[in-house]
């Protein structure tokens, strides 16, 4: 790894921000403890709950921790066809009993707000999702001495987040679950993605900072994988959902190694941009229906997720999900981190033994 990033964590092994409650400030802590870098997410946080947050995780562990933000959306959405979509759901909220959401709340995710309060009061790591913050902003960053990831899905993403000035990359292929952290949300780019070992490689050809690989990271080998493909370190976020410090609703945790859930795809049903998640009712009967319309469609369902996770039924909710859920293994964060790096280990042992000497 690079100094940098050694600094941060033991182990090369970070904790994915999910958010919607997964990654909490006991997910994080734990992970950090263990050697590894916890994440919090502040996605869908107002800036209080996110600082809020913040000194839990302090009162929790004295290591190293990140807090990632979304960046604002620009206002894309055809609204006639968020109103289609609202006549579609219709159905949706009479069987759940309960009103579909506005879909006009917020399109920054209180983004200033909160670049202001980590600024103020610095973190070690804040990592940005849906796009590349400006220089000026990295550069506020830097003078805090807060170390700034930018999410990327293609080497040209990764190119302009080197220009405007990040000190690392996450790059994330198709196989992550969760949203795509595209930086321009293109319909006409759905379902082409690119696949993590190639991604990396373009990325680590492409430019010379730091660069983290993410997507269906499930085991240590695979981790040994994506750094000998270029990576210094490897994000994983499903591998951490189901860990009992995971703020995930118990029913998400169990459709992960559920036989009834075969698969994952990339949909819109729930939030307008393309995210993973295992296939259940609802992406089926509306994935094919839902407008491009970030985040207008996340507020619209907002309600109906609750409502299904209230009544127990999985089949109405958002179960985000990488390619490799179906390797989830039901452990303690420290013991999880224990064992990725063990099995680490024994792959570049592995690989020693089988180089020509």
């Amino acid at each position: 790894m690079s100094s940098a990033l050694t600094d941060l964590c033991r182990y090369p092994i970070v904790q994915a921000p999910m958010a919607g409650g997964a990654s909490g400030p006991q997910l994080a802590a734990a992970v950090a403890e263990a050697g590894g870098l916890g994440f919090l997410a502040a996605g869908y946080k107002t800036a209080d709950g996110m600082y809020n947050e913040i000194k839990q995780l302090r009162r929790l562990t004295g290591g190293p921790f990140g807090v990632n933000l979304f960046m604002p959306q620009p206002a894309l959405a055809d609204p006639s066809a968020v109103e289609v979509y609202r006549h579609q759901l219709a159905g949706e909220a009479a069987w759940y009993e309960t009103p579909l959401g506005d879909p006009d709340s917020s399109g920054d995710d209180g983004y200033e707000a909160k670049v202001a309060i980590l600024l103020e009061d610095p973190v070690p790591v804040v990592s940005f999702t849906f796009g590349c913050p400006t220089r000026d902003t990295l550069d506020a960053f830097a003078k805090a001495g807060t170390y700034t990831i930018v999410t990327v899905t293609s080497a040209e993403e990764a190119q302009g987040a080197q220009w405007a000035g990040a000190d690392a990359v996450c790059v994330q292929g198709v196989e992550a679950g969760g949203h795509q952290s595209t930086h321009r949300d293109d319909p006409q780019a759905d379902h082409t993605g690119t696949g993590l070992l190639t991604l990396v490689t373009q990325v680590r050809e492409t430019v010379q900072i730091p660069v983290i690989a993410t997507g269906g990271l499930m085991r240590g080998s695979q981790i040994a994988a994506v750094l000998a493909a270029g990576a210094d370190a490897a994000q994983l976020g499903t591998a951490f959902l189901i860990c009992p410090e995971s703020g995930a609703h118990l029913l998400h945790k169990q459709a992960l190694t559920n036989p009834l859930f075969v698969r994952t795809e990339l949909t819109r049903a729930f939030s307008g941009r393309p995210a993973r998640g295992l296939v259940n009712r609802f992406v089926r009967e509306h994935g094919p229906y839902a407008p491009a319309a970030y985040p207008q469609v996340h507020y619209l369902t907002t309600g109906l997720r609750q409502a299904a996770a209230k009544a127990g039924d999985a089949q109405g909710m958002a179960l985000w999900a990488g390619q490799g859920h179906r390797m989830a293994r039901e452990l303690p964060a420290a013991e999880l981190i224990e064992l990725l790096a063990a099995e680490l280990e024994a792959a570049r042992a592995a690989l020693s033994m089988r180089s020509p000497r």
